[in-house]
């Protein structure tokens, strides 16, 4: 019988400290636990592609409010602005513990496109009955702050919905709220709202670029570098700008005169308010509490 010593492989490694982490890893193929802190620079590949992953969400309905609204330049940039300035703020509250403030994890926070439709219909209605677009912005923004208080106020009772909404029904809300954003990954791929405007949405340029960027991505995170996996959606992005630039795709003629840096200025649009325009906003802010 041969006595020398046999290679081991990973799968088979039976140190008593060691088994549970390479197991856990092995079936979830994850490659940093919750508590765990990663190394400087791949935290830093994390928290950019956080950062392009969530970008076209947060700035997106700021445009398309801004677009529908008729506001000038300046005014929807200092919108999309103030939209990623309160996102950070809001998810450094939310990424953190404060006493019972916070939920200790990486919670997203951003704007949702659930609200659209009623800031729309409210924006347009003020401007219909005579009001400026800036305005109807201050409406829109007073209907959103009364509105945060039915949720802040259902907070309170939450706990007590678990006796009623059971893991079934959330797990199906969360398979809709999956769903319905198919809508907005579709338009993203056939070149956006732009695109739609320009009449070259779901051109083959379109198509292209987002099948790279995609296939870029699948092929980083099939790899057995950490560091690729965990920057894949940054690799992909900038694949996807590099060969969408000399296409004309990419444009930068809109940002040309807008200032680099805009301050937060609270209460610029003022505040507005009008019950009916109120009674959706409030139902909506019941619904993304539940």
């Amino acid at each position: 019988m041969d006595d020398a010593p046999q290679p081991v492989s990973r799968s088979t490694v039976t140190n008593e400290a060691a088994a549970p982490a390479v197991v856990a890893a092995a079936e979830h193929e994850l490659i940093y636990g919750l508590d765990d802190r990663p190394p400087l620079r791949e935290a830093i590949f994390a928290a950019i592609q956080h950062v392009l992953a969530c970008f076209v969400g947060i700035i997106t309905p700021s445009l398309i409010v801004s677009g529908a609204l008729g506001l000038e330049a300046a005014d929807a940039a200092f919108v999309v602005s103030m939209s990623l300035f309160v996102s950070g703020i809001a998810t450094f509250i939310q990424a953190r513990r404060f006493g019972p403030v916070g939920s200790g994890l990486l919670s997203i926070q951003g704007t949702s496109f659930a609200f659209i439709g009623p800031i729309l219909g409210a924006g347009t209605g003020a401007i219909a009955a005579g009001s400026s677009p800036t305005e109807a912005l201050g409406l829109i923004f007073g209907l959103c702050f009364l509105g945060s208080f039915v949720e802040i106020f259902c907070s309170r009772f939450l706990h007590l919905a678990g006796q009623i909404i059971t893991p079934l029904v959330t797990g199906i809300v969360v398979t809709l709220i999956g769903l319905t954003l198919i809508n907005v990954g579709m338009t993203s791929v056939g070149g956006g709202f732009a695109a739609r405007d320009a009449g070259t949405f779901g051109s083959w340029a379109n198509l292209g670029v987002a099948a790279l960027v995609l296939v870029t991505i699948l092929a980083l995170n099939s790899t057995n570098s950490p560091l690729l996996r965990m920057s894949s959606i940054v690799i992909g992005l900038v694949v996807g700008y590099l060969v969408a630039w000399p296409l004309g795709l990419v444009s930068f003629d809109n940002l040309a005169g807008l200032p680099l840096f805009l301050l937060p200025i609270p209460f610029r649009y003022g505040f507005g308010f009008d019950l009916a325009a109120f009674i959706p906003f409030a139902f909506l802010y019941l619904i993304t509490a539940i």
